[in-house]
């Protein structure tokens, strides 16, 4: 399908939803680990229980209206109200955002659920792209990345030499991979398996549900926790939208991202551990445990080279490891 038919498509789609009456926000997503899923509904639920169904969440799921970027473009368009986009995609529209891919920020999950709860640190973060027609709502957790090979098990640094390795379109990935010693390849998520099985890759980067979701464990068999970032998703919402809203409903769609959050947080852990399960019980995978020191030596200069900006965000965020 061409780009214009698939802007047809997606046009069609979301004037059919303009016949439900009180105010729809029209929210599409890509394809996404059961958690954030239930997470996105239950803030929709909320949403509508808040503000006595007055209003509702109408969901284009499961990338019918395009990819994440393209979905960012139509809250920023008007044609959508509401979008759940990873932070390091966003980097390319508000470039603060380039914190969140840098390796090893983040010490564990409990200093990244403290980092992200913080607003200090976050709302300045969130509103870095009001001027482009949207801001950040809330986050939700899309766990550790890490790396997954067909045949090389990486348990070293010297391991990644030479492994065509798929990341993010992300500059900050792209420059992690590279002082890793692996050659980057940025490539949309749908192309990966494909990339793996004809060995157009060697590996990819990616937290446990890509095993098991988009079934990369059937061809890639070692995953090694090397955690080396924590990407949050974004839940955003379209200027617009927010000005079609009261200030009583606006209060009640934040409350229920705040609310929707909180719900993610108490199902993500047994999902990881589900889907790590799934992949050595059903598919052979081999999970391996490097030390972590010499890839986070490897990418140091990394930090010297951030702007102020990032540079200030980095510390605050690496201060609140600091118990």
């Amino acid at each position: 399908m061409t780009h214009a038919n698939t802007a047809l498509t997606a046009l069609a789609l979301i004037l059919s939803a303009g016949a439900v009456q009180g105010e729809t926000l029209r929210f599409g997503y890509a394809q996404n680990a059961t958690p954030t899923v239930e997470a996105m509904e239950t803030f929709a639920r909320l949403v509508e229980e808040k503000t006595g169904g007055d209003v509702t969440v109408q969901f284009f799921p499961d990338g019918q209206l395009g990819g994440e970027r393209e979905m960012v473009e139509m809250v920023q368009g008007g044609a959508l109200d509401m979008t759940k986009v990873s932070g390091g995609l966003l980097e390319s529209f508000a470039p603060i955002y380039g914190v969140f891919p840098m390796p090893y920020l983040f010490d564990d999950q409990d200093h990244f659920y403290r980092v992200m709860d913080d607003a200090a640190i976050m709302d300045p973060i969130y509103q870095s792209t009001a001027d482009l027609g949207f801001t950040g709502l809330t986050y939700y957790n899309s766990g550790a990345r890490n790396f997954y090979t067909v045949k090389t098990p990486v348990e070293t640094v010297d391991d990644l030499k030479g492994l065509k390795i798929r990341v993010l379109q992300s500059p900050t990935a792209i420059r992690m991979t590279e002082l890793l010693g692996a050659t980057p390849v940025a490539m949309g998520q749908a192309e990966v398996y494909t990339s793996l099985q004809q060995g157009v890759l060697d590996g990819a980067e990616n937290n446990e549900f890509a095993l098991t979701i988009a079934r990369h464990a059937e061809v890639a068999k070692h995953y090694s926790t090397d955690g080396h970032s924590r990407i949050p998703d974004i839940l955003l919402i379209g200027t617009a939208a927010m000005e079609r809203l009261t200030e009583e409903q606006r209060t009640a769609v934040a409350e229920a991202a705040r609310e929707s959050t909180e719900f993610h947080k108490s199902v993500w852990d047994a999902a990881v551990e589900e889907a790590a399960a799934q992949s050595r019980d059903e598919f052979g995978v081999t999970f391996h445990q490097p030390d972590i020191a010499p890839f986070r030596d490897a990418v140091a200069p990394m930090y010297d080279e951030l702007d102020a900006d990032k540079q200030a965000v980095a510390s605050a965020i690496r201060d609140a490891g600091v118990n």
